[in-house]
């Protein structure tokens, strides 16, 4: 299973928020490159970059950022956050993304999301798949649709989905652990999925129920930012 530390990005800086609220944010450092960097010398791989401002903004806007650590580093990152056009998929490719993520487009402009796919390929597109109350959450968390989170999977794997991020909104950013018997019933009824579980991860027993249940990945942010899990741990 793949260790995927999270930066998100408001301002330029390295920031975590709770449950996807703006007015609650917490500046870890001023330089995200410093820390990718300290990811990667920790012998981490992969990077789940967010675009936080260009979430609100519904267009990309942090590409600099990305393009930093891109050139910088040899993280794999996927980016996401505000990618709704086809300009901001360019953006993001020619600043060093090696995937994106695409949320709230999949679930606004579906056929524009299939294009992507087409065009792009699978390997290159991920779901944004973020449930809160049983909902697909949209626009940085800030509006709830509805779609269901089961039917939302199976439609896209139908269509050729691989990868898909899911974050349970209701743990994301509270240190209180993660939502280890949604990961398993989505892994029960989709085998095939390469799932990126997000959101509560806090100690190293629940990265190893994550392993076990058979997701692709396990994406971590403030659980690192405040000391809880250590990537030295990660990387043993």
């Amino acid at each position: 299973m793949h260790i995927i530390p999270a930066i998100d990005i408001i301002d330029g800086k390295c920031v975590r928020l709770t449950q996807g609220d703006y007015a609650q944010k917490k500046v870890y450092n001023e330089d995200p490159l410093e820390v990718a960097k300290a990811f990667a010398d920790a012998g981490v791989t992969r990077l789940h970059l967010v675009d936080l401002d260009g979430a609100k903004a519904k267009h990309i806007v942090n590409y600099k950022v990305l393009e930093r650590i891109a050139t910088r580093t040899d993280l794999h990152i996927d980016f996401g956050g505000g990618l709704k056009q086809d300009e901001d998929l360019r953006i993001a490719f020619e600043s060093g993304a090696a995937q994106i993520t695409g949320g709230t487009v999949a679930v606004k402009n579906p056929d524009r999301f299939l294009a992507w796919l087409e065009r792009f390929g699978a390997e290159r597109i991920i779901l944004g798949a973020d449930v809160k109350n049983g909902k697909i959450a949209v626009s940085g968390w800030q509006e709830e649709s509805q779609e269901e989170l089961l039917p939302f999977l199976e439609r896209y794997l139908e269509a050729g989905v691989r990868y898909a991020i899911c974050t349970d909104v209701s743990k994301d950013g509270l240190l209180q652990g993660s939502a280890l018997e949604l990961y398993a019933q989505i892994r029960e009824r989709f085998p095939d999925l390469q799932l990126i579980a997000s959101g509560g991860v806090t100690e190293m027993e629940e990265i190893e129920r994550l392993q076990e249940i058979g997701c692709f990945g396990a994406i971590i942010g403030k659980a690192i930012y405040e000391g809880r899990i250590q990537l030295r741990d990660l990387m043993s």
